[in-house]
């Protein structure tokens, strides 16, 4: 899985791509807890290269939120494929994220 990263305004952007499952996981809770070591309180994953994702990457993205929350800081998912939506739904994550279409509409709902 590769990791790309950028910075929109006050929205720090992290791009998974290919799968994040038990192999990778803990490399991407390492990205995300460094972002918010370094300060960002507004994340967006987007998810536009993602092919797959397991329970192991569903919990670094809960562990994310909880940290935001605490925090006073925002988080958000973006384009999600149907079979990561599905995921979504059938875990109830879908309560618990707000999901954007795309990178444009989370940014300017972040914004």
């Amino acid at each position: 899985m590769d990791i790309g990263e950028s910075k929109e305004d006050a929205v720090f952007v992290l791009e998974p791509k290919g799968r994040l499952d038990s192999a990778n996981a803990r490399s991407f809770e390492e990205r995300v807890l460094a972002a918010l070591e370094q300060g960002e309180s507004a994340l967006l994953i987007d998810f536009a290269g993602l092919d797959y994702i397991s329970s192991a990457g569903l919990r670094v993205l809960l562990m994310g939120a909880k940290r935001l929350q605490q925090s006073g800081g925002t988080i958000a998912l973006c384009a999600l494929s149907p079979s990561i939506h599905e995921v979504f739904e059938i875990s109830g994550f879908l309560t618990i994220f707000t999901v954007h279409n795309d990178r444009a509409a989370a940014l300017a709902a972040m914004g």
